[in-house]
């Protein structure tokens, strides 16, 4: 409720509302107008140094038209030169390019016949290449043939080779075929260190036991036999041996098996007053050679004790060698008294070929002497053939004058 000059109103009252509006919008209007009659008044006061700056900016203008001409102009003559130049470097370009192109022209066709010829040449090198190339291939492929077909020859030899090697299993693995092996080796060893007569293959001794090989050697020491063995069976077990007790078992074999050998040939072909003080054991395997001399050295000195001596391939020929040498130096003591007379015969030849060569210079000497007096009577001849070519004739004496014959008047 609102009390104005005494009387009361209600706010709640529509009557009283709109009259409050109507008096709000009453004094805002007022308000407005006050407020722009002050603004018009401060534009009015604004707007006389605006008229001065529009003046002074018309003032601009008029100068900046005039500029405007000036720079119209000068553009046109920049325009113009820029059209000459234009003219002038399009024409300058023009020339140069011809110039150019004409040069390019003319490599291009330099380089054109550049290329035709390298082309030629490399088409030549091609073909050259490929011909020596086929040459190559040509050759390449015929030793390739040959190489196969020796490669072929290898392979049937290997294939033949391993038939060999499964046939000498065969001949190893039975104890017969392997004596006649180690025979068969021991006669080709024999025949190339010795002559023909000096052994004897299978010779049979005075106690009916034929040994493989008999040398004779002259006394001391006399003949000495040669026998083959092999204890092969005691040797594979020994190097198949796995465990210790099968190392122990293939030892005490293989000592067994020598042993027997040394025995035999020290039983069998070692006769006092026939053969020599002992014999050889040749075992035909160097690698069972090697393995009782490196591990088993007992069994060496077991067969020295029994005068046997145990040798390889290797060392049998050099044995051998060494027997060819005491043969010889024997041979060469039983021929001492021929050499002797030979040598006798010898010295007389040489006397009577030195009493020969004396009497030979003496005909020398004759004939030498002979052949100085030819020349000295030839010297002569020659001397008095050249004053009768000269008519070189001296006064005749009166004696001999009246040998001359009178040249006679010839008839008119």
């Amino acid at each position: 409720m609102i009390e104005i000059a005494g009387n009361t109103y209600v706010l709640s009252d529509p009557a009283v509302m709109v009259s409050l509006v109507a008096a709000g919008v009453v004094s805002l209007i007022l308000l407005l107008l006050v407020v722009a009659v002050r603004a018009a008044g401060r534009s009015a006061r604004m707007t006389a140094p605006l008229a001065q700056q529009i003046n002074a900016l018309g003032q601009h203008v008029q100068q900046l038209g005039a500029g405007q001409e000036q720079l119209r102009g000068g553009l046109q003559t920049v325009s113009d030169t820029q059209a000459n130049a234009q003219t002038q470097v399009i024409q300058t370009v023009e020339a140069r390019l011809a110039t150019v192109q004409q040069q390019m022209q003319d490599r291009l066709s330099d380089n054109a016949l550049r290329s035709a010829r390298s082309l030629s040449e490399m088409q030549e090198r091609m073909k050259e290449a490929l011909h020596g190339s086929s040459k190559q291939t040509t050759t390449s492929l015929t030793q390739l043939q040959e190489r196969l077909a020796a490669i072929d020859k290898a392979q049937d030899n290997i294939t033949k080779l391993s038939g060999d090697v499964l046939s000498l299993q065969d001949i190893l693995s039975n104890k017969q075929t392997r004596g006649a092996f180690g025979e068969i080796q021991l006669r080709d060893i024999v025949s190339k260190a010795l002559p023909k007569d000096s052994f004897v293959l299978q010779h049979t001794l005075s106690n009916g036991k034929r040994a493989d090989c008999l040398v004779h050697l002259p006394n001391p020491p006399g003949p000495i036999v040669i026998d083959s063995k092999f204890p092969l069976e005691a040797y594979e077990a020994l190097r198949a041996a796995d465990t210790d007790w099968e190392l122990k078992e293939a030892v005490a074999k293989l000592k067994v098996a020598v042993t027997k050998h040394i025995n035999d040939i020290s039983d069998k072909y070692i006769i006092d007053g026939e053969t020599a003080d002992g014999a050889l054991m040749f075992l035909p395997s160097e690698a069972v050679y090697a393995e009782l001399h490196a591990n088993f050295p007992d069994l060496v000195r077991k067969g020295f004790d029994a005068r046997v001596w145990i040798v390889s391939p290797t060392t049998c020929m050099a044995t051998l060698n060494t027997m060819r040498a005491i043969l010889k130096d024997a041979r060469m003591r039983e021929q001492a008294g021929a050499i002797r007379s030979e040598l006798s015969k010898l010295v007389a030849d040489v006397d009577r070929l030195g009493t020969r060569v004396g009497n030979l210079d003496r005909h020398f000497s004759q004939a030498s002497k002979d052949i100085e007096e030819i020349k000295i009577s030839s010297d002569k001849a020659g001397k008095r053939a050249h004053r009768l070519d000269n008519f070189d004739f001296e006064e005749l004496s009166p004696d001999e004058a009246a040998n001359v014959v009178p040249l006679a008047k010839p008839d008119n």
